[in-house]
């Protein structure tokens, strides 16, 4: 007899398996009973909320909100009908695409309906199956999907220990050695779990000694990182020197999409060859003038990054004065590593943290090594120092409550960025 594809549906296997068999709702898609901000409410209750990637409050913002409604009056929720390619280009696109290729100091730009197909997108239209792809250890899953979905032989696909130089430069010296057409390599920005920031400088570098293309996926570093919120590249003076630079809007922009940005012929390529896109309907006009009015926002964002980043140290200080071990990163994200994270443990903990009105989420491995788990926590800059205040005051109690041993040393910290 032979076995029901479906037959896996009934078991606790895949990912997140137990949860999914037990139905839970509780660690596993939560049901958010509020709109997004720095209080939300879940299972009928306030909770001061580190877990939205709403970098600068912009969720909240009035102006973009305005913005919507009277886009919505005029468009509804759904025009422009149809693809770009055949019926939904509008002027607005076309001047949106133009802004952000300016403010990313590129010739050029293209909107994706979603930064996860935006990733796959682009770089699955640009190589192709004799290419080579390299990419970090860690990278997020839009590009581990990307590089599968161009088709290219899995022994072209090489990874580098995270953040590496030196094992970067190993990797494609060797390539170098077999290659016969492209390369490309393939990093994010800040790092979104850890916190981390790549290392463009030599990465740029290292591409340009071996003669390889670079893409970086910006998710968390646009509109947060550099002097005007131009992103990482921006931040490490590299700018000019990233090939594709790729930002999403679900982040410091607080909404839907994304694009890529290169030069105007790069650009023209993956709009006639993207197939995420070219098939998919265009984004609707409510995301596209919300967008433009929070771009303005953002390049003009100075004074909340400021924030953002008081917000962030702040908490990082006070957790680290209550002894937990917070990574030391350039960005406002703050991980806070908790030494032998069971899962059950794991999960006691932030049902705590969440009876006490603040919403965490925990990270383990496969993320982060074993052994350890992690508070992943992300400021806002409309956090209050009354909300920091109380959320120190949960981790105070939590540390007693539950008898925390929290030391770490530096090779352990080492393993968990993966430098060992």
């Amino acid at each position: 007899m032979h076995k029901d594809i479906f037959a896996k549906c009934s078991t606790a296997e895949g990912y997140f398996g137990q949860f999914r068999a037990q139905g839970d709702r509780y660690f596993t898609l939560p049901v958010m009973e509020s709109t997004p901000g720095t209080v939300m409410k879940f299972n009928g209750k306030d909770h001061i909320m580190w877990s939205i990637n709403n970098y600068l409050g912009l969720a909240e913002n009035e102006e973009v909100k305005q913005v919507a409604v009277e886009t919505a009056k005029e468009w509804g929720a759904s025009g422009p009908m149809g693809a770009r390619m055949m019926s939904g280009n509008t002027v607005d696109h076309i001047q949106l695409e133009q802004q952000l290729a300016e403010f990313a100091h590129k010739e050029s730009s293209i909107l994706f309906n979603y930064g996860y197909l935006g990733v796959i997108g682009t770089i699955a239209s640009l190589v192709t199956k004799d290419d080579i792809i390299v990419i970090d250890k860690l990278d997020h899953a839009s590009i581990v999907d990307a590089a599968i979905a161009t088709g290219v032989d899995r022994r072209n696909i090489r990874a580098f220990n995270h953040n590496d130089m030196d094992s970067l430069e190993k990797t494609l010296k060797k390539v170098n050695e077999v290659r016969e057409k492209g390369v490309i390599v393939l990093t994010e920005g800040v790092y979104g779990m850890t916190g981390d920031v790549a290392n463009l400088k030599e990465i740029t570098a290292l591409k340009d000694k071996y003669e390889a293309r670079l893409f970086v996926d910006d998710a968390h570093g646009v509109g947060v990182m550099g002097e005007n919120g131009g992103g990482t590249g921006e931040y490490c003076g590299v700018q000019d020197k990233i090939d594709i630079y790729f930002g999403t809007f679900a982040k410091a922009f607080a909404s839907i999409g994304g694009f890529s940005a290169s030069s105007k012929e790069v650009v023209e390529w993956i709009r006639y060859n993207a197939r995420t896109q070219v098939f998919a309907k265009s984004l609707p006009m409510i995301y596209v003038r919300s967008l433009k009015k929070t771009l303005e926002l953002v390049i003009n964002g100075q004074e909340r990054r400021r924030r953002l980043f008081e917000v962030s140290h702040k908490l990082s200080q006070g957790l680290r004065d209550l002894g937990f071990f917070v990574g030391k990163v350039e960005t406002p994200i703050v991980p806070v590593f908790v030494p032998l994270g069971d899962l059950r443990v794991t999960m006691d903990w932030i049902q705590y943290l969440r009876n006490k009105g603040i919403f965490v989420t925990g990270v383990m491995y496969p993320v982060i090594p074993k052994g350890f788990m992690m508070f992943r926590i992300i400021p806002t800059a409309n956090h209050t120092d009354e909300q920091i205040e109380t959320t120190l005051q949960a981790f105070r109690s939590l540390r007693e409550d539950r008898n925390l041993k929290l030391e770490m040393d530096e090779s352990t910290v080492s393993r968990i960025y993966g430098k060992k």
